[in-house]
């Protein structure tokens, strides 16, 4: 037990060894920068929320090159255009509090389903749990469904041309990702995952009960119960500091652009972090998050990072409970053994 412990506080620590981040950073910072900006000059910053999950698909496939890359990137641009307008359409319910958490349970498994049988890198649901939830958040009226579309759409598609003109100038090819079998019991654990954190974030009434959702993912798409549980730890513990980070940035309220500059800037760096250490990463995530929130509509910034702060450590406290139970899971539902690899 004190050798496991060990061990585990040194993956916590660990940094690693990652080629070709600064591509994949510089990708991801004008990826999230452009679609930003433009938005600004429309002067819609209430669509930030839109272009910023489209952005995300430039953080696919990071590890692949070009035509392996751009079908990944393409199958993620559509969940997450599809994830957000989803979220667009629970935000205009009047009971969309309660309406979101089975929603996202829905959403995080056929996000699961899908990233598994598309090989996605990063695997997992997360960013189509996270753009649904932050959608579902907000107010809507079903007549921004074509705005929200459009804008998530076009930003996507964008991230997509910067992630693959490389190849494109280059004319080169891979073997795009083949399909997986994907196992029922895996699916199910995100969802369960989903309502657990959901339902008890919205039961206790704290705001913002998507982040909690998100930390309970978080730790799930790791490979073997260890790298979980550091993925677990590195959420709270990251987080957690990460706040601290987050009271600098938010406190000067910058101005719409500068706060575009930083959302990119953050962007960058944690791409550069996040395959060496991803508590570490987490330092400068967790304020990008929350100026991307602001950008589309502030709020005060000491219940914000309250309520970051909380749903944080209930989302990775019940994904971290059910990575403990997997073994059991796993057995009922008669999935084979889990390969002992490292974090993903």
């Amino acid at each position: 037990m004190g050798e496991q412990f060990r061990g585990t506080l040194r993956d916590l620590l660990h940094l690693r060894e990652e080629h070709g981040a600064h591509r994949v950073a510089l990708r991801a910072g004008v990826s999230v920068l452009v679609p930003l900006l433009a938005v600004l000059a429309a002067g819609h910053p209430e669509w930030s929320l839109y272009a910023a999950f489209g952005a995300f698909t430039s953080l696919y496939g990071r590890n692949h090159v070009h035509l392996s890359r751009a079908a990944m990137q393409a199958s993620a641009a559509a969940a997450l255009t599809v994830s957000v307008l989803l979220g667009v359409l629970v935000g205009s319910l009047e009971s969309r509090a309660w309406v979101a958490v089975p929603a996202a349970a829905v959403v995080a498994a056929a996000g699961a389903v899908l990233a598994a049988a598309q090989d996605w890198h990063p695997p997992g649901p997360l960013f189509l749990v996270f753009g649904f939830g932050a959608a579902a958040s907000v107010p809507h009226v079903v007549s921004e469904l074509p705005m929200a579309a459009a804008v998530a759409g076009l930003s996507a598609l964008f991230a997509l041309l910067v992630g693959n003109v490389g190849g494109l100038l280059r004319r080169q090819r891979s073997r795009p990702a083949g399909l997986r079998h994907v196992w029922s019991w895996e699916p199910a654990r995100y969802a369960v995952a989903v309502l657990l954190a959901g339902g008890t974030a919205t039961a206790v009434g704290i705001g913002h009960p998507y982040w909690a959702m998100v930390a309970a993912v978080a730790p799930l798409s790791a490979r073997g119960v260890a790298a979980q549980l550091v993925r677990a730890g590195h959420r709270i513990v990251g987080t957690l500091l990460g706040l601290l980070t987050s009271a600098v940035l938010l406190a000067p309220a910058f101005s719409p652009v500068t706060t575009v500059l930083l959302v990119a800037a953050l962007q960058i760096v944690t791409e550069l972090l996040v395959g060496r250490n991803y508590g570490l990463a987490l330092l400068f995530i967790t304020p990008m998050a929350l100026l991307m929130g602001q950008l589309a509509a502030a709020r005060p910034v000491g219940s914000l990072l309250f309520d970051r702060g909380v749903e944080t450590v209930i989302g990775a406290v019940i994904g971290g409970a059910i990575v403990l139970c997997q073994p059991w899971l796993r057995r009922r539902a008669g999935a084979p053994p889990e390969h002992p690899a490292g974090q993903v």
